[in-house]
């Protein structure tokens, strides 16, 4: 195969390589030769090398004992899914034994694919690789479906050959993969997306690496706003230590890119990582440090900020306070409701008084008023579209843990709330929705042991 021109996709046994390389790599971490796997998984070796090297697509009998072998929590499974059950495929896979991927020098690529208990899996590709598997939709493990196609992987490629000014229709199509993962989010949480945008930042990166000094700001701008959202996903995950280093890694970027509002806005996502930490002295600090940022920061953004350091207050127990900066933040949204400019944080987009408030429930919670607290999340829940799961198992958790704060608690009522969102909770990954309910639990196994309820919700939790 030409080295030098992209192949075309049905040629390639694109689903092999992938499948391939994430399973040289699994064996690679669990210590095992060819043949010791083979043995275990009664396989003939010789065609696990094959395998590894993208000339034989297994069995999807045999996928299930390797994945039960490195303790994959099906991740093969599901790359051996990818591939078409046609005749036509197992064809075109005879046809195709030996081609492989033509190889590159330069940087490597690395895929972060992750394992149902959350593990991740790194997949080194060079750069010619992964424009070739671009181009022939093998990545649709870690892209989302539909936004592969030729022009964009060669595209890619090429800026990845060599230093040069940015390509406006590269960055654009980074710019609408971010788009889908931010809607994506709100329904599939973390576990289906950190995959994806941790691979699509380190090909940004490596773009960043590529273009010649002074051209580079609009990548800088780019990179800025995925490593934020990689911060965010890593919060939602639970994975506090790596959601502050995404988040410093945005605020460097966006220091580099003269972009003040973004520089503000990281100080307000560190305070929002910082609630999760239990550190309310560093939530109000960072929050009162965005709004100090000097420039070209919107209205929008310091109510934002003054939100944020209300639920300091909150934690810190001074009502006033909490109360003064919720009064702040909701004049500002009133006087400026449309003040936001295209290149803005993308929350900032949908931010308005009914996120105000949503996002307030928990200070209210945290201020003595459950009463509150409760009309809130209930009011939230009744307009949030069932589609948006892992947003409404969110709702639904923290009004469980708010009914059974209250002087009129009814922990029937919070232990059905919190069954209700097991199940999203396992299948978005979200370390959020995981602390309402482990919080929940505990509050139920301490004051009401025997509930029936109760019992459901813990065994729905240990399985």
């Amino acid at each position: 195969m030409d080295g030098n021109t992209l192949p075309d996709p049905a040629n390639v046994p694109a689903v092999q390589t992938v499948f391939g390389l994430a399973l040289r790599q699994l064996r690679t971490e669990a210590g095992l030769s060819l043949r010791a796997l083979g043995k275990a998984t009664h396989y003939d070796f010789s065609r696990l090398s094959r395998a590894e090297r993208g000339e034989h697509l297994v069995d999807p009998t045999v996928v299930k004992a390797l994945d039960e072998a490195l303790h994959t929590g099906g991740l093969l499974a599901r790359l051996r899914a990818l591939a078409p059950p046609d005749p036509a495929h197992k064809q075109r896979n005879r046809a195709t034994r030996g081609a492989g991927i033509a190889a590159g020098s330069g940087d490597t690529v690395r895929l972060e694919l992750r394992t149902a208990d959350g593990r991740s899996v790194q997949v080194a590709l060079t750069r010619r690789e992964f424009s070739h598997l671009l181009a022939t939709g093998a990545l649709r493990a870690v892209l989302p479906a539909g936004v592969t196609d030729l022009d964009q992987a060669d595209r890619v490629r090429r800026m990845l050959d060599g230093p040069r000014r940015p390509d406006p229709q590269v960055l654009d199509y980074f710019r609408r993969l971010l788009a889908e993962h931010y809607t994506a989010d709100k329904m599939l949480g973390p576990r289906q997306l950190l995959g994806p945008v941790m691979a699509q930042l380190d090909v940004l990166d490596s773009l960043r690496r590529h273009i010649a000094p002074g051209a580079d700001r609009p990548v800088l701008r780019l990179l800025t706003q995925y490593a934020e959202f990689a911060g965010w996903l890593h919060q939602d995950a639970g994975e506090l230590p790596a959601a502050w280093h995404w988040s410093d890694r945005a605020s460097q970027w966006a220091q580099a890119a003269g972009d003040d509002e973004m520089v503000a806005y990281m100080l307000v996502r560190k305070s929002n990582i910082a609630t999760l930490d239990t550190d309310p002295a560093a939530v109000v600090g960072l929050a009162a440090a965005a709004q100090r940022v000097r420039g070209d920061v919107s209205p929008k953004l310091i109510a934002l900020a003054s939100q944020q350091e209300a639920r300091g207050w909150a934690q810190l127990g001074d009502v006033g306070r909490f109360r003064g900066c919720l009064d702040t933040a909701a004049a500002l949204l009133r006087e400026h409701p449309d003040d936001v400019r295209p290149t803005a944080p993308v929350y900032l987009h949908g931010y308005d008084l009914a996120t105000l408030e949503e996002q307030s429930a928990s200070a209210y919670r945290s201020a003595g008023d459950p009463t509150t607290a409760t009309a809130i999340l209930e009011r939230k829940i009744q307009e949030t579209p069932a589609h948006l799961a892992r947003d409404l198992a969110h709702l639904r958790a923290k009004l469980a843990n708010v009914v059974v704060a209250g002087a009129d608690p009814d922990p029937v009522r919070a232990a059905e709330l919190g069954l209700v969102c097991v199940e999203v909770c396992r299948q978005s990954g979200s370390g959020r929705i995981a602390g309402e309910l482990r919080a929940l639990d505990r509050t139920l196994a301490r004051r009401w042991p025997a509930l029936p309820a109760a019992r459901s919700l813990r065994e729905a939790l240990a399985a």
